[in-house]
C-alpha cells in the first residue's frame, strides 16, 4: 500500500502497455481522486461523526459508484488509515516549522514554539485533531505504517530535552531516584533522546501527555467553568511543563 494515497494498487489491466507520458498522468489523475475521496472524508466526518464514516456514503457523495471507490480504497479501514496518516503528518509538520525559527541554543523557547504548535494547528483542524487523539473508533487498529508519522511530534520534544541536556552537562539533576525500567520502555525511548538520563524519562513522558491533555480538555469542552483565558492557561501549562524536565 502506498503510504502517499493509501489506495489500491493498481492492477495489470490498469497500466497496461502505455507510454511514460500516459503513466505519468494515469498515477497524477490517481492521486487527484484519492485526495477528493480523502477531502469527502473528512468532511463526513465533520458532519457526521468518524463512526459514521462509510465508503458507500463517500462514493455517493463524489458521485461515484462503490466499485469504482474501492479500486483506491478497499474497506472504510483503509481510507481511515490514510486520514489519520495525513494528519499525523500535517500536524508533525506544523510542530516541526514552528521549531525550526527558535534558535538552537534557546531550549526553552524552542519547547514553547513546539507545544504552541500542537495547539494552533489543533484548534486550526479541530476534527483531524479529534480523529488522532479523541475517542478511538470501535474496532479500528491502526497499521504501523502510521507510527512513523505518529512520532514526528514527540520527536521534537525529546530532541529537545536531547539538546538541552547537552547544553547544561553541569546543572544539578532533579531526576527521581525509581527504576524506570520496571514500567518503561527504556531501549525503545533512548535512542530519541541521547543524553537525557533513563530517570528523566518519566518528566518527558508526562510534558508530552500533558500537552495534548491540555489541548484535549480546550477543543472538547473540559476547562468549561473553570478556565476564562485558553490562550493563558496554555501558557502557564507549557511554562510549567518547561520547569518540570529542567528546560533552561
Amino acid at each position: 500500500m502506498s503510504p502517499e494515497t493509501f489506495g489500491a494498487p493498481l492492477s495489470s489491466w490498469q497500466t497496461g502497455d502505455v507510454s511514460p507520458a500516459a503513466a505519468k498522468s494515469r498515477a497524477q489523475q490517481r492521486v487527484a481522486q484519492s485526495a477528493a475521496i480523502k477531502e469527502v472524508a473528512r468532511r463526513l466526518i465533520a458532519d457526521k461523526g468518524v463512526t459514521n464514516l462509510s465508503l458507500r456514503e463517500v462514493s455517493r457523495e463524489l458521485g461515484m459508484v462503490s466499485s469504482a471507490l474501492y479500486r483506491y480504497f478497499a474497506t472504510r479501514d483503509e481510507l481511515l488509515t490514510a486520514l489519520i496518516y495525513d494528519a499525523y503528518n500535517e500536524l508533525g509538520a506544523a510542530v516541526e516549522r514552528a521549531e525550526a525559527r527558535v534558535a538552537r541554543g534557546d531550549t526553552r523557547g524552542r519547547w514553547r514554539a513546539a507545544c504552541l504548535g500542537v495547539r494552533r494547528w489543533a484548534r486550526a483542524n479541530p476534527h483531524e485533531y479529534s480523529l488522532l487523539y479523541g475517542t478511538p473508533v470501535p474496532g479500528y487498529v491502526a497499521p504501523s505504517v502510521t507510527v512513523v508519522a505518529a512520532t514526528r511530534v514527540t520527536t521534537v520534544l525529546a530532541r529537545i530535552l536531547s539538546d538541552d541536556a547537552a547544553q547544561r552537562r553541569a546543572r544539578p539533576s532533579r531526576a527521581p531516584t525509581r527504576d524506570v525500567r520496571d514500567f518503561l520502555q527504556v531501549d525503545a525511548l533512548a535512542p530519541t533522546m541521547p543524553g537525557v538520563e533513563p530517570a528523566q524519562y518519566v518528566r518527558a513522558l508526562i510534558a508530552w501527555t500533558t500537552v495534548f491533555g491540555a489541548v484535549s480538555f480546550e477543543l472538547f469542552g473540559h476547562y468549561v467553568g473553570t478556565v476564562t483565558n485558553y490562550s493563558r492557561m496554555f501558557d502557564a501549562v507549557v511554562d510549567e511543563l518547561a520547569d518540570l524536565v529542567g528546560l533552561a
